[in-house]
């Protein structure tokens, strides 16, 4: 009020929502660091020939990216700071980190070739991050767009290019973990990736009371898979998410067309 007094009383109150305000800006950031970390510790991995800790450590840096976004948005500490932090964090997890792990572990056996190849997929990854972002800035986008992405999304695309080395865990050497596939996988994910093709978003998505008991019993399974037989359980994520793909396309093909439709109708 424009007469309150201030007070000592009133003055640590401030304070002490100024502090708490703080935290919760540091709170998703922190994760968007701990993403960073997991994806450059991958690589550390590569380099030291322990595979599957790699790829494990790009698993845990998607978790921790698909948590600071929630938990910015929760905590009510969404900033340019932390978009920025997060894209940045986002290309050298999902961008640089997959392109040199699948390099180190086969494609290299290409020479040059398989360079350009991790070359291709990491440039691919950096633009379609930048596209992600200018379109951030959409004041009006179509009432179906929050459903889908443009593209394959970073992490996505770097669940797919691991793809050889979680086959190889899981079914031994000798076919997936030959050089021309591998920089072949590359190049493809990398197309996804910039290209317009529409793909699930599951940002949006909200369970509905009488399917949260289905859901809780679907994430225990999960959970349970991913225990017993984690790459197994990734793979089978990794193949069902690729044919989500020809899904997402005709159902935001019709979405499109039924805004058209809408649009155009006349209403009395």
């Amino acid at each position: 009020m424009a007469g309150e007094i201030p007070t000592p009383q009133n003055s640590r109150l401030r304070r002490s929502r100024l502090r708490a305000r703080g935290m919760n800006t540091l709170i998703p950031n922190v994760l968007t660091v701990g993403a960073l970390c997991a994806g450059l510790t991958s690589v550390r991995f590569a380099f030291l020939g322990r595979w599957e800790h790699a790829v494990a450590a790009i698993v845990i840096a998607g978790i921790l990216d698909g948590l600071d976004g929630r938990m910015a948005r929760l905590l009510n500490a969404t900033s340019k700071f932390g978009a920025e932090l997060d894209s940045l964090s986002d290309f050298v997890s999902f961008g640089v980190a997959p392109a040199l792990i699948i390099y180190l572990w086969s494609a290299q056996g290409l020479g040059g070739a398989g360079w350009v190849a991790a070359l291709f997929y990491a440039v691919c990854c950096a633009l379609r991050l930048a596209r992600f972002n200018t379109m951030l800035g959409d004041p009006n986008p179509p009432p179906w767009a929050r459903h889908y992405f443009t593209g394959v999304p970073a992490p996505a695309g770097a669940g797919l290019a691991v793809l050889p080395l979680m086959l190889t865990f899981e079914f031994g050497t000798g076919v997936f973990d030959r050089p021309g596939l591998c920089a072949g996988i590359l190049i493809g994910v990398g197309v996804l990736m910039v290209s317009r093709v529409p793909t699930f978003s599951v940002k949006q998505l909200k369970v509905s009371r009488s399917f949260m008991l289905p859901a809780l019993i679907l994430a225990a399974l999960v959970a349970g898979a991913l225990a017993s037989a984690p790459w197994t359980t990734f793979v089978i994520v990794g193949t069902v998410y690729l044919l989500s793909i020809p899904v997402s396309i005709f159902l935001q093909r019709r979405a499109r067309q039924s805004g058209a439709h809408t649009q155009t109708t006349p209403t009395s």
